[in-house]
This record gives C-alpha cells, sequence and structure tokens, in this order.
C-alpha cells in the first residue's frame, strides 16, 4: 500500500467504505427477512436492498469525489510544490487557492517553504561570491589555453573525453560533435588507439604515435601522456598535422568527474547522475508523422544534472516538400532557409552521433521519435536509445492530473523561454534540458535513483503517452 499514490489510496478506502456500506445494509435486511416470516416479503425487501446499496454507491462516489478534488489533490499539489522548492531552487510564489480546503497546513507549508527559500537564497550569495572568482580563474586559463597551439583532451580509463580544450573542439569537429563523456573510439581509430594506449600503460611513460581518424580520412600524430596518480591519460595532438585554427577557439568544457568511470552495472540500475542525456526537439511541416517531415533539429547535452555549454545541434533541415505557411508561422522557417540544408537522412546521422551512448528525452518524445524512426533505413542507422519524456517526468512529481504542456512546466519550475526562440527546435530543447535538470533532483527526492526506478515509475502513466522503453 505505501507504493501507491495517495489519491489512489484515498478511492481504495472510499470504496472500502461503499462496499461495508452496503453489506451492512443487505446484512441487516436479510435479519429482518427472516424474523418477519412471511415469505410475501421478499420482494420488497430485496427492492429495498438494491436501493439502499445503490444510494450507498452513489453517496460514496460523490463525497470521494469532492474529497479528492478539494483535498487529495491539492495535497498532491502542495507536496510536489514544495519537493519544486527544495530540490529545483524554484522561488515563485505557491498557489495557496487550490489547497484552501487543508486549513492551515497550505500556509504554514507556504511559510516552511519561504524560509528554506531565504535560508537557500543566503547560501547562494555565498557560492555565487566563490563562483564568480573561480569563473574568473577558469576565463583565464581557458583564454591561456586558447593561445597555446596544441590541441589537448582529457580521458578516462575507459576513453571517454573528461576534458577538451578550445583547440581540441576544432579537431574533434573534423569527425563529429565534440562532447564530454563521448568515446575517443568516435573520433580515432580504435586499433591504433587501444596499442597507444597499452604502451603507455606497460611503460608509464609518454608515447608518441599516428592514429587515424575514425572516418578513415586523414592522420593524427599523437600524443599520449600519463596523469600520474590520477586515472586515464593526456592526449595531444601535433599542430602542424591537426589543421588547428585558434582564432576559432571554443571554451574549455570539462567535468573531472568523468575520471571516475561508473564501473560494469546494468544500464538500469545506473544512477542518474552517471547517465548523459541528450534534449531534443524537431519542428516539422505539420503534426502527422507518417507523412510530414522535420525542418529543424535542435539538442543540447546534459551531464551530471547540468546542461553542457557549447555541446549543441542546430540545423535546418530540406524536408524535401514544400512548407505549408501556417507552418512557417509557427516555427519561423520557410522554404528559402532551408535550400541547401542537409536531407534528414545527413541530419538524423549527425544527431544519432550526437547521442550515442546518451539516454534520448523529449517533451512528448512518441512525435518526435517518429519522425526519425521513420527514417532510419535512409540513415543507416536503428534507433535503440534508452528515451524519457518530460511529460511522464512530469506525471511521476506532480501528478497525472496535472497540466504537462512544457509552457505549464516551465511556469511551474521556474524556467523561462525567451519569446524570440519559443517554438524553435534549439530553444525548445535548451527549455526541456532545463526541466530536467530541475526534475532529476526531485525525482532522486522521491527515492527514484536509477535510471530503472524512474523508468518503472513513468509506465504507471502510460495513459498519458505511448512508453517508449
Amino acid at each position: 500500500m505505501t507504493k501507491l499514490s495517495l489519491r489512489l489510496r484515498i478511492f481504495l478506502f472510499f470504496c472500502l467504505m461503499a462496499a461495508g456500506g452496503v453489506v451492512v445494509v443487505l446484512g441487516a435486511l436479510w435479519f429482518g427477512y427472516a424474523r418477519s416470516g412471511n415469505p410475501d416479503l421478499l420482494d420488497p425487501f430485496v427492492f429495498s436492498g438494491a436501493l439502499a446499496g445503490f444510494a450507498i454507491l452513489g453517496m460514496t462516489a460523490g463525497i470521494w469525489l469532492l474529497f479528492d478534488e478539494n483535498v487529495a489533490k491539492p495535497i498532491e499539489r502542495l507536496a510536489a510544490e514544495m519537493r519544486a522548492r527544495a530540490h529545483a531552487g524554484v522561488s515563485n510564489d505557491m498557489d495557496l487557492h487550490a489547497a484552501r480546503y487543508l486549513g492551515d497546513l497550505a500556509p504554514a507549508a507556504a511559510g516552511l517553504a519561504g524560509q528554506l527559500s531565504e535560508t537557500t537564497m543566503s547560501t547562494a550569495e555565498l557560492v555565487a561570491a566563490e563562483t564568480a572568482r573561480l569563473a574568473a580563474d577558469r576565463d583565464r586559463l581557458t583564454a591561456l589555453l586558447t593561445e597555446i597551439p596544441v590541441a589537448m583532451v582529457l580521458v578516462n580509463p575507459m576513453h571517454q573525453i573528461v576534458l577538451y580544450d578550445a583547440q581540441a573542439a576544432g579537431v574533434l569537429a573534423q569527425v563529429a560533435h565534440p562532447r564530454l563523456n563521448a568515446s575517443l573510439f568516435d573520433y580515432l581509430d580504435r586499433a591504433g588507439l587501444e596499442a597507444a594506449y597499452g604502451k603507455l600503460i606497460k611503460t608509464g611513460m609518454e608515447v608518441s604515435r599516428p592514429v587515424t581518424g575514425a572516418d578513415g580520412k586523414q592522420s593524427y600524430d599523437l600524443r599520449l601522456k600519463p596523469l600520474g596518480d590520477a586515472p586515464g591519460y593526456m592526449l595531444i595532438f601535433d599542430s602542424a598535422h591537426a589543421e588547428i585554427a585558434p582564432e576559432a577557439a571554443r571554451p574549455l568544457v570539462y567535468d573531472f568527474d568523468l575520471l571516475d568511470t561508473p564501473g560494469d552495472k546494468a544500464f538500469e540500475d545506473r544512477h542518474l547522475s552517471e547517465l548523459c542525456f541528450v534534449v531534443f526537439d524537431t519542428e516539422t511541416t505539420g503534426l502527422l508523422p507518417h507523412k510530414d517531415e522535420v525542418v529543424q533539429i535542435g539538442a543540447v547535452r546534459v551531464l551530471r544534472g547540468r546542461i553542457v555549454d557549447g555541446e549543441v545541434i542546430d540545423t535546418l533541415v530540406d524536408p524535401g516538400i514544400p512548407i505549408p505557411p501556417a507552418s512557417s508561422k509557427v516555427h519561423g522557417v520557410n522554404d528559402a532557409m532551408v535550400q541547401g540544408a542537409p536531407n534528414i537522412a545527413q541530419a538524423g546521422r549527425a544527431f544519432h552521433q550526437f547521442s550515442s551512448e546518451a539516454v534520448i528525452v523529449a517533451h512528448n518524445a512518441p512525435f518526435d521519435m517518429a519522425f526519425l524512426r521513420r527514417h532510419a533505413g535512409a540513415m543507416g542507422v536503428t534507433w535503440d536509445h534508452a528515451i524519457l519524456d518530460t511529460v511522464l517526468l512530469s506525471a511521476v512529481v506532480f501528478g497525472a492530473s496535472e497540466t504537462h504542456t512544457l509552457d505549464a512546466l516551465c511556469d511551474r519550475l521556474d524556467v523561462t523561454i525567451p519569446e524570440a526562440v519559443r517554438h524553435t527546435a534549439l530553444g525548445d530543447a535548451q527549455a526541456t534540458a532545463e526541466v530536467l535538470c530541475k526534475l532529476l533532483p526531485m525525482l532522486e527526492a522521491r527515492g527514484l535513483h536509477s535510471f530503472g526506478d524512474v523508468i518503472a515509475e513513468t509506465r504507471k502513466h502510460g495513459r498519458l503517452l505511448e512508453d517508449l522503453n
């Protein structure tokens, strides 16, 4: 019973009350009929029992509906709002009108949330000051590394990227989108890299070796350097062969927690903080996935609960058919804009690689995934990623009876979508990613720590959306 939702438990309680009332009435009537000793009274007693039974059921159902609407739903909503303020950094005012029949509970909860918010703000100011200092140090380091004509990548023992500098971003981009937690084998020949790494492990000394790119188009002179006591190694591209362009620099991107690899746990048992998420959105020529086409794809990456700056996809897609003016009015993409853009096969392949070994996240994912899966053959890929839907996550956190549109979620979680980018693929993907970052700690606060825990909970809301996992 403890795993059932509050509203379901209350519903079952009222069902028990109704069943108990019917049993008592029927028992009393049967006892009265037996004491009467008159068989001719059977029909009146049966009629009275049926009438009383329906009356009890109707009255119980009516009272349950009132109780559900005015007590159970407000309690569920109040709990979700308190959790949002405790774990997702939401600071807007709580909706007390919906909980007006809960007596002093709602004002008390609002007071507690306000006190928590004040304490959080005080702590946040101290953290912000220290963060500003660290950010300034990081900016100086980034500027320094940008001026050094080498491309450098830090890699963990599983050959996953932990850090890449400005020049390395340009080198990696020659093969695929640079991204944290990605396997170096997406960019470099596996055999050559593993041979160099094997020599590094055996000798403990720096290793130099030419390695072909994963696309087979060019070769890079690489240096692998050990990191001392830290796990993993440093990979340096020789600038003479890497076509490095310092003037096209990108920020230093890193997450040193990635040096600690998660081990061999099954995907379902992986902690949410260990997962990489790719949050995406599409804009299309219409709302029919079996006949309409994609005109824009936007995606961002979320790692360890934060959006990774600079790791984005924002591409127009040539749909191969005219874009209806009504659709262009919504997303702003017209026929002239998509001339010369990649087709869905090319754009889909790039997005597939961008989301490699990540959990794909979208708002109303069945719609967007239907377009990608329909063209999977032309792309030459299989869309077998694990998928999360923020509609279902919202239902888990806030209850199925709430509104789960992206606008409603953003309003509830204090996320702002600039009007200029609303209904653009990247703008909506960015907003969905911010929503995801606030939902993740709320899910953990509910005891859902692993990916498997979350999937099991979302399946309880399958009536809202087609289940994708």
